[in-house]
């Protein structure tokens, strides 16, 4: 197995962390700080196996969990839900095609905030919510639907670019037995 492609991911998770928590001017223009990680998860589910995707949910819930207010796990667990739920029916999830990247990426951005809203309304923190959190989960649902094919596209790029050459399948099929002569 090709390790640069999943350290090329968790680069790009943890950049997303640091982008998301250290920019503050986004968060203060748009009322809330866009998230690329739903993206990214969305990325890792279809094109890694399960090892990866945890290691990549782990890495960016603790790390978003490390830098904000609320208890450990609730940015983990939808994060562990979106992975394990697209994990589960990578095989019936048409991968190359773009319409289907855009719906994973919306269906993605907009689960893991209303999850962790959730978590959050069941745990004892006070929870404030009202229209604008239909904005921000639309933007964010939105910001992700466009974020997921980007993320395919630089992804594919780098792993032709860096990955391994494909091999080269010949037309000749070795369980074939040609039988010249006449019968």
């Amino acid at each position: 197995m090709n390790w640069l492609p999943v350290f090329l991911l968790f680069l790009a998770v943890w950049l997303a962390v640091f982008v998301q928590t250290q920019f503050s001017i986004l968060t203060e223009w748009l009322g809330m700080a866009p998230s690329l990680i739903p993206a990214l998860i969305v990325h890792a589910a279809l094109s890694h196996s399960w090892p990866v995707i945890l290691g990549v949910v782990l890495f960016a819930g603790l790390s978003l969990d490390s830098l904000s207010p609320m208890k450990v796990g609730f940015h983990f667990l939808p994060m562990l839900a979106l992975g394990m739920a697209i994990q589960a029916r990578q095989h019936l999830i048409l991968r190359d095609q773009s319409y289907a990247r855009i719906f994973l990426g919306l269906a993605a951005g907009t689960f893991v905030p209303l999850a962790t809203l959730l978590l959050l309304t069941i745990s004892d923190r006070p929870v404030i919510s009202g229209w604008v959190t239909g904005w921000q989960l639309l933007f964010s649902g939105l910001f992700n639907a466009v974020a997921c094919p980007i993320c395919f596209a630089i992804f594919d790029w780098l792993e032709r670019i860096l990955g391994d050459p494909r091999p080269v399948e010949s037309s000749f099929r070795p369980d074939r037995q040609i039988v010249r002569g006449r019968h």
